[in-house]
């Protein structure tokens, strides 16, 4: 019956937070990081449904920074390479799938088999195409540029501020490391790793961590 009665204050609060126009972000973030991880398991079948929660409503707008600190224009240049890695490795994906590649991006991060910081991830020798096929890193579709940094922010923000076990429940690539498209490539390592899921056209790995 206890079960029963926090599922429903789950259920009726994330409800409340999608169809209330002015619930913000911070609004969203106060009340996932509330939420034991528990409470957050129970609806693993819509784990999305948070990070999607968050995205919507961070696209009302985020102010960029006014005098921005040395520890503020750290995170616009760790957000700018979060950003260029969802455009140019999932720009043609759906806005889930873009997601799905942040997170991977972000998961390498906290991975200790991976640098330590979302450039280093991105710039790592030859793990993403795009960051070494010879051609511009320079968006150029400005419309999918502004939803990869809407993305970009919202992912960034919303994995650092929740626990690890949060992260593990809310993870819709279900601690995805890799990732490829079949229809593009079949990567030697795809082999020895498990899939987690399939979104879009990237199918998701898990991988050492």
């Amino acid at each position: 019956m206890i079960i029963q009665q926090s599922s429903f204050s789950v259920h009726k609060d994330v409800t409340w937070l999608s169809i209330n126009p002015i619930a913000s972000s911070h609004d969203f973030m106060k009340y996932a990081t509330k939420q034991p991880p528990q409470h957050l398991t129970l609806f693993n079948f819509q784990r999305s449904q948070y990070f999607f929660l968050l995205l919507c409503s961070s696209l009302l707008g985020n102010p960029a920074f006014a005098g921005q600190t040395s520890e503020q224009k750290h995170m616009e240049k760790e957000l700018r390479c979060l950003a260029l890695n969802v455009y140019f490795e999932a720009r043609g994906e759906k806005a889930e799938g873009q997601l799905a590649v942040a997170l991977v991006t972000m998961n390498r991060m906290k991975s200790r088999h991976y640098p330590n910081s979302v450039c280093g991830v991105v710039w790592q020798k030859r793990q993403f195409s795009w960051t070494h096929d010879g051609k511009s890193d320079r968006p150029t579709d400005m419309r999918a540029w502004k939803l990869a940094r809407k993305i970009a922010r919202v992912t960034y923000q919303g994995y650092n501020r929740l626990s690890a076990h949060s992260r593990k429940a809310l993870d819709l690539t279900k601690g995805a490391l890799h990732f490829y498209a079949p229809n593009l490539a079949s990567p030697y390592w795809a082999e020895v790793h498990s899939v987690t899921r399939v979104i879009g056209r990237h199918v998701f790995l898990t991988g050492r961590s």
